[in-house]
């Protein structure tokens, strides 16, 4: 069934053309992800789904009955509502009270345990989480969400990545977490120079089917160019128009002519300019900071390395950015102190926004901080490194009030690049970043010669860039972990698993008849259901790997691409459902199996 289908939808800002013409259609279980590069006209496409905002032209037909909850980018609300009555507001009346447990949950689960809050008084992080709960309470078909995964820290983005995976209805969202986009979406649409490009894929199989259609454009490409290069020849040679058959050649040749070039992916490429280091870089020793009873650090020492990738990891609120600005001088510790050696420079990528004049243009932005830098191929000037920032003729000579809220963020972040520092303390470097800016960034930092602390709640670019996890545990004290995200979140779970085993009652003593619960054993029909789950999930993940490569097949006949996008939609509630089974089925054997010793 076909939720809601956009046809021919156009939009422009000033000169620029956003959307050209471009269709999409969401069906019942499409979970897509649209990417793109900042400023592409994400943000816009997702306001005219959703109603928000009218197309200069094109239509969106929503099915008959269809629901949407809409997630904005930056939530407005009346300050004079609670936490819960925002976060239930798109509850009809007569749902109210049997869906408030389940509203609170998700609230908890987002970290806004205090339902009677004012919406006036929280954060923009909290309002964003505020807005993503309403928008899982409602009770819609279709969810459109702008960056959910913004403002939410770790455990936060594994929860939601579970909900959204297990959520019955359609998703259309844009996210930046490659990681959320691999486990949680079956299909990606990518919004490129106004167009609209779709892959029936999660993000691994999209990087693939992306590299083929890109491949294939540019060998017609080259094989048109050497068909207008042969009739160039011919006309040049003197040929003339008078016949029939030159009259088509000279036809075929303004043709051929005509079709634009396709240009071979503007890619952002980063040369890692960087300054001298001494052997003494940033020592901390027994730094400790509190705000009130509120203890963030206790006694924390460490010598930075000149070299160290360190990742911060941590609830909202925990301290991270505190000990960030600390690092950088911004604010002063209660006690211990923070020594820097004489030859560090320091670069910080603050998570605030520095304030920019908005009439600026964005070249002179660069150039009052560097005309030029010194890279390993060489000098590049301000306008050179801002080609490779993706920021055209036409961005660098706009003003900085017209660019895009992640392009603002990607001239802040060249800003700090081009003073070519030796440490580099970047908070949340992966909010409003599109992938392209994120991905080349990671190969940046890979090649970078200094130090880096980041703080991100992006698995993805943590398990990249990293090799080093500090995680706030509770009251001020922060554990050291070595590797990536994901050895520091196995290692985490098989302690907390093993925490979960100690607080265990000892069983002592042997109890009596009557004091014991009803013996737990398996119907039969479960037993049969037990002993055989595993090979139906098998046979259920193989049916969808087989339907994936059917549909990469398929990719040029549409009729068939369907049928196998429904056929593969289906097997997935279906596994789905399974799943739900297997962890019954596995939990009630474990609690059979306990009994019995």
């Amino acid at each position: 069934m076909i939720l809601l289908n956009a046809e021919g939808i156009s939009k422009s800002y000033s000169e620029k053309i956003l959307l050209d013409g471009v269709s999409l259609g969401i069906n019942e279980g499409d979970k897509i992800g649209l990417i793109g590069v900042n400023g592409a006209g994400k943000s816009t496409f997702l306001k005219i789904l959703a109603g928000v905002e009218e197309p200069e032209a094109g239509t969106v037909i929503t099915g008959n009955g269809v629901r949407i909850g809409y997630l904005p980018q930056n939530p407005n609300f009346e300050g004079e509502l609670t936490v819960l009555e925002q976060a239930m507001a798109g509850v009809s009346a007569a749902e109210q009270e049997a869906k408030e447990f389940q509203v609170k949950n998700i609230l908890t689960r987002l970290g806004l345990g205090d339902y009677g809050q004012k919406i006036g008084l929280l954060s923009g992080g909290q309002k964003k989480r505020v807005a993503l709960a309403a928008a899982l309470a409602a009770e819609t078909e279709l969810l459109i969400l702008d960056e959910p995964t913004n403002h939410i820290d770790s455990s936060m983005v594994d929860w939601l990545e579970s909900y959204l995976a297990a959520y019955r209805g359609a998703i259309f969202m844009i996210t930046h977490d490659r990681y959320f986009l691999e486990r949680v979406a079956n299909k990606i649409v990518e919004l490129d120079k106004g167009k609209l490009y779709a892959y029936p894929a999660n993000y691994s199989k999209y990087l693939e089917l992306k590299s083929q259609r890109e491949e294939m454009e540019l060998a017609t490409q080259r094989k048109r160019q050497s068909l207008l290069r042969k009739e160039l020849e011919w006309i040049q040679r003197g040929a003339k128009a008078r016949g029939t058959k030159a009259r088509f050649r000279v036809e075929r040749f303004e043709e051929l002519s005509s079709v634009p070039e396709i240009e071979e992916g503007s890619k952002l490429e980063i040369s890692a300019s960087f300054s001298r280091m001494g052997k003494k870089t940033i020592e901390l020793e027994h730094v400790s900071k509190a705000y009130g009873d509120r203890v963030l650090i206790r006694d924390f020492s460490y010598l930075l390395r000149r070299d160290d990738r360190l990742g911060i990891l941590g609830p909202n609120g925990c301290g991270k950015s505190t000990l960030l600005k600390m690092i950088a001088g911004k604010i002063r510790p209660d006690s211990g102190s923070i020594t820097l050696g004489e030859t560090v420079k320091l670069g910080y990528f603050s998570q605030e926004w520095e304030e920019m004049d908005p009439k600026q243009r964005p070249i002179d932005y660069i150039r009052d901080i560097a005309a030029e830098v010194e890279t390993p191929e060489g000098t590049l000037s301000a306008a050179q490194m801002m080609e490779t920032f993706l920021f055209d003729s036409t961005l660098q000579y706009s003003s900085i009030g017209r660019l895009s809220g992640g392009e603002r963020r990607r001239l802040y972040l060249l800003g700090i690049l081009m003073e070519a520092p030796n440490v580099l303390i970047l908070d949340e470097p992966t909010n409003d970043l599109d992938i392209q800016t994120l991905t080349i960034l990671e190969d940046y930092l890979e090649s970078y010669a200094g130090a880096v602390i980041v703080v991100s709640h992006d698995r993805y670019f943590l398990d990249k860039v990293v090799d080093h996890i500090f995680a706030y545990e509770g009251d001020g004290n922060i554990r050291q972990y070595n590797g990536g995200y994901s050895d520091y979140y196995a290692l985490h779970k098989e302690e907390e698993k093993k925490e979960k085993e100690k607080e265990k009652p000892a069983q002592t003593g042997r109890a009596s008849r009557s004091s014991l619960p009803p013996k737990l054993k398996f119907t039969f029909k479960e037993q049969k259901e037990f002993d055989e789950i595993d090979s139906v999930i098998a046979e259920l993940e193989e049916k969808i790997q087989n339907a994936e490569k059917e549909m990469a097949k398929a990719s040029a006949d549409f009729v068939r691409l369907q049928e196998l996008m429904d056929e593969k939609a289906h097997l997935e509630e279906e596994l789905a459902e399974k799943m739900e089974r297997w962890v019954y089925l596995n939990d009630l054997n474990d609690r059979i199996q306990a009994q019995g010793k």
